[in-house]
């Protein structure tokens, strides 16, 4: 099971980069976990839209759906130019009924509501869900494949259900908002220091930090957070890449 970053920036993406996108691979099946700003064209440099499989959105704030539009798009003109393309599956929540059914877009992608209580599979994926703590309905997602896992938080402040819920994943992606003397409860985001207590009492084997904040140093997120947890700490990027059980690129 291989995690790919497309965008991992909080808000909006900085110049040529994105916000929210995240390609999971196994045995050749590619899905995309979320899909914000940015990630269609950088995503680009990887794999191309009629290549997806299916996707996967945590909740309908534009930082993680704003591209969904534009990918629905190309895989029209893909169509038009020729190419055989299959309605592709985008999963998400129904809590949000008009957001939800800009999922499906005439025969070329098909919202799939997810039931946060019920184990999905898609292709080789098997995900659950748990609600996070965000001013509107979002789920965090722990996906599965042949004993591997890994535990995307997407957007939340600090709750105690994570621990269980990310119970030894292989890779905790763990968003980290604000820095450590900064409060993200009220808007509903981790701290360094919140991520950092996550991964530790949860025992994760690898924490990548990811929706970055636009200001101050963003290694600090990093140092802040081996203040907690004494194991391996990755900062989101461009085209990072982990394979489990593999050593990360």
């Amino acid at each position: 099971m291989k995690l790919t970053v497309i965008g991992c920036w909080g808000g909006f993406p900085k110049p040529d980069e994105a916000s929210s996108g995240y390609l999971l691979e196994h045995n050749g099946y590619r899905l995309l976990i979320d899909f914000g700003s940015g990630v269609l064209s950088k995503m680009q440099k990887i794999l191309q839209p009629e290549e997806i499989d299916a996707v996967i959105v945590s909740h309908y704030h534009p930082d993680h759906i704003a591209d969904i539009g534009v990918l629905q798009h190309a895989r029209l003109i893909q169509g038009i130019l020729g190419k055989e393309i299959e309605s592709l599956p985008i999963y998400g929540h129904s809590q949000d009924e008009i957001e939800f059914s800009k999922l499906s877009y005439k025969n070329i992608t098909k919202g799939m509501a997810y039931q946060p209580d019920q184990t999905l599979t898609i292709g080789p994926f098997e995900v659950q869900f748990l609600q996070t703590d965000h001013p509107v309905p979002c789920y965090a997602m722990r996906i599965e494949a042949e004993g591997k896992s890994i535990v995307y938080t997407s957007d939340t402040s600090y709750k105690e259900e994570f621990i269980p819920f990310s119970e030894g994943t292989d890779l905790l992606v763990c968003e980290c908002n604000f820095y450590g003397n900064q409060n993200g409860k009220s808007v509903g985001h981790m701290t360094s220091f919140d991520a950092g207590k996550l991964a530790n009492k949860a025992k994760v084997k690898h924490m990548l930090l990811t929706h970055l904040p636009h200001f101050g140093s963003i290694e600090q997120l990093k140092e802040e957070a081996s203040q907690v947890y004494n194991g391996p700490i990755s900062i989101a990027s461009f085209q990072w890449s982990i394979t489990l059980a593999e050593k990360n690129n």
